[in-house]
């Protein structure tokens, strides 16, 4: 962001009930995992109701940077052309902040014949890959990154031979994914199989493991599952096709939740059982409110805990956010972020007790004029919640607004939509 640009934003309480129609963008993790997939078909995909972001706009420059041919007809669509292989780009491939892209790619580059560099901005280089670059040793890729995250230099030979593979996904599903999705083009089968799970033979948002395997299915992959905790992958490749991305179910939450904040009903074209990824489980718990649980188990709904938790602090009754521990390795530390946030505008209304984070609620604080300047941390979902609590609280900021382009560029336009206003200009 440049200093000509607004650093900050004042949600102006809403007095009413929103009312409107807002159609969500497309799902980013599913917009990544199928431009990834059709660039290593052989043909021409057609990707509709795709969704253009920095996530994904980092990911498609990358893959044309690589040879694939990626055209962009409309808003909402992309065109992938290519011949099953990428090439060795001619400089490293700079991802931001786009965890998808940066996971995805560093297995991908291991197809390349020739060097790969992976590299991110300064919030991608804290995020771990250590558990990825070590699976892909094991399938005998030449792959380094000294700090134990990005960045990341992979010596491709042109592919892998496959064989048995296992990898930590203690701190993200993505390094399965990736694995996954590569996998495909393996020269043999290769079996993905999952390390350090206790009893439960459980990861954390597995149902976007689930997501991978659909994509992959829809280009032709063939993929069966001996048991909870292993895949094996056959050496298929991908062929071409024409694929409808669903609309995000992260941005869902937020409007989800602006509705029930507010009394509202807001129309998302979509009813919410037809959502197919993981933070579509939120809705159940969003309807309930103000009677939200005494206990959240946010494991499989990582991405929608940030909209539960600012939605939390209006509850009825406290609630303990369990199983995000994975929060603390996202765009930024959110858990931190979260209580920090709650807390400056009440203290001790979010508060870290290990890796949960227990909001204590008052539905007195709606109508309070409360200043607060929300410090995003230059993260999407943290300054996307945060302006839920401004629809009810005067004085609510949002520091660097624009972060919302990682997967929502249209937000705050789609917040103005409804009748809610601002202090300061929308970016």
């Amino acid at each position: 962001m440049t200093d000509s640009e607004v650093r900050k934003l004042t949600i102006v309480p809403f007095a009413g009930a929103l009312h409107g129609k807002v159609t969500p963008p497309g799902s980013k993790s599913i917009t990544n995992r199928a431009l990834l997939v059709a660039a290593l078909a052989k043909g021409t995909s057609r990707l509709s109701g795709a969704l253009k972001s920095d996530d994904t706009r980092y990911m498609a420059q990358a893959l044309r940077a690589m040879g694939v041919t990626v055209e962009e007809p409309d808003a909402t669509s992309f065109v992938v052309t290519g011949d099953g292989r990428l090439r060795a780009p001619a400089a490293p491939l700079f991802l931001g902040n786009a965890g998808t892209a940066t996971r995805f790619l560093t297995a991908a580059a291991a197809l390349v014949e020739g060097q790969v560099a992976v590299d991110g901005d300064e919030h991608m280089r804290k995020r771990p890959i250590a558990p990825l670059v070590t699976a892909l040793r094991t399938l005998g890729v030449a792959v380094e990154a000294p700090s134990g995250c990005p960045p990341v230099t992979v010596a491709g030979q042109g592919g892998f031979a496959g064989g048995r593979v296992e990898v930590d996904a203690g701190l993200s599903s993505q390094y399965v994914s990736a694995l996954l999705m590569a996998g495909a083009c393996a020269r043999g089968s290769v079996e993905v199989a999952l390390s350090g799970l206790g009893d439960s033979q459980e990861i954390g948002a597995r149902g976007y493991v689930d997501l991978t395997l659909a994509t992959m299915a829809a280009f032709g992959a063939k993929v069966s599952q001996p048991d909870a905790a292993t895949w094996r992958i056959e050496p298929t490749g991908y062929r071409a096709a024409d694929y409808l991305i669903e609309p995000d179910a992260s941005a869902a939450t937020y409007l989800w939740a602006a509705e029930v904040l507010t009394g509202g009903k807001i129309d998302l074209g979509v009813p919410a059982a037809a959502f197919t990824q993981p933070d579509a489980k939120a809705h159940a718990l969003i309807a309930a409110f103000p009677n939200l649980p005494a206990e959240i188990d946010g494991a499989q709904m990582q991405d929608a805990v940030p909209t539960l938790a600012v939605l939390a602090a209006f509850n009825n009754t406290p609630v303990r956010f369990t199983g995000i521990a994975n929060l603390r390795v996202k765009e930024c530390d959110r858990v931190f972020a979260l209580s920090q946030g709650l807390s400056r505008i009440r203290p001790g209304l979010g508060v870290e007790e290990g890796d949960d984070l227990l909001v204590a609620s008052d539905p007195g604080l709606a109508g309070q004029t409360l200043p607060a300047e929300i410090d995003t941390f230059a993260d999407h979902r943290i300054a996307m919640s945060f302006a839920l609590a401004g629809l009810k609280i005067g004085g609510i900021t949002i520091l660097d607004p624009a972060c919302v382009a990682k997967t929502y560029p249209d937000y705050w336009r789609a917040l103005a939509s409804l009748g809610v206003r601002f202090e300061g200009e929308a970016p």
